[in-house]
């Protein structure tokens, strides 16, 4: 955090519930420091009803801008005066920035998502995708892979109907925009993950299953499944290995956990908040501080 804090230090935060574990202060109170900008970044424990309440305080406070994590990434739209194109249509808000009259929300966790990805020479384009749950983040995920051109994604659930839900307005979205002629995102039941065609896939984990303390657990325990994977990317990232990545290493596969989307997701941020641009050696120096708070 800077040493000194005054009269012109700017603040931002997160509004989400639970915030005790969040990394984001690490990120956005080292970049500050790194680019010399006034700025203070902390976490806002905040009320479920509240919500309301919380974006139209913090306008008021004089934020430069704030985070929204779970569970607010989609209602804290309503209270937005602008939302970014994309971020309407993956229907999720995870950063607000201040502009007159109120906050415009953007998504970054998508876009940081794929830069995490390329910098692993991941490579989404003509790919057959599966995607490991169907919340929030699946969401995300999904909307990204359609965009950047994979060949086919498929969503395992556990609940179904969530599932198709999020097949159904990717495919409808796509079609619109004239990306896709057919369907190419369906959803099934996580146990139909037996029926898949055996080929290669690149799957990612959007579920909470193997979070640190419960590291032993995983979404779909079934050896045989993680011989048809490619790449598993998990956005998971305490613990670091999870579970889920060991098992796709066990079959030969490549692992990656959700560090690095953390990382840019927050970065990406910053940019937007303060107008400048983070360099990549910068990104790398906070990257090596958030490995260390995570072995903690």
């Amino acid at each position: 955090m800077r040493k000194e804090l005054n009269g012109k230090t700017r603040t931002c935060g997160l509004l989400g519930n639970p915030v005790e574990h969040t990394l984001s202060p690490l990120i956005h109170n080292s970049l500050a420091e790194m680019k010399d900008i006034n700025m203070v970044y902390v976490p806002f424990l905040v009320e479920i009803p509240e919500i309301t309440t919380a974006v139209k305080g913090a306008y008021a406070l004089n934020l430069l801008g704030m985070n929204a994590t779970v569970p607010f990434k989609s209602d804290v739209i309503p209270h937005l005066i602008d939302v970014d194109e994309l971020a309407a249509d993956i229907g999720a808000v995870n950063t607000l920035v201040r502009v007159d009259g109120g906050y415009k929300g953007y998504n970054t966790d998508m876009s940081g998502l794929f830069r995490a990805m390329q910098s692993e020479n991941i490579v989404l384009e003509q790919e057959e995708i599966i995607i490991l749950g169907a919340g929030g983040a699946a969401r995300a995920v999904a909307y990204m892979c359609a965009n950047y051109g994979a060949k086919h994604i498929t969503i395992l659930n556990r609940t179904l109907p969530k599932a198709q839900a999020i097949a159904t307005e990717i495919n409808e979205s796509m079609k619109k925009k004239s990306r896709w002629e057919e369907d190419c995102m369906e959803a099934m039941p996580l146990d139909a993950y037996t029926k898949l065609p055996d080929r290669k896939y690149i799957v990612i984990q959007s579920t909470s299953v193997g979070l640190h303390p419960h590291i032993d657990e995983v979404v779909i325990e079934d050896k045989k499944f993680y011989e048809k994977v490619s790449i598993g990317f998990d956005l998971i990232y305490k613990p670091a290995e999870t579970k889920f990545m060991k098992l796709v290493k066990e079959a030969g596969g490549k692992s990656y956990n959700g560090l690095k989307m953390l990382l840019y997701q927050g970065v990406i941020a910053f940019e937007l908040w303060n107008d400048v641009k983070v360099t990549e050696e910068e990104a790398m120096q906070v990257y090596a501080e958030l490995e260390k708070a995570v072995r903690v």
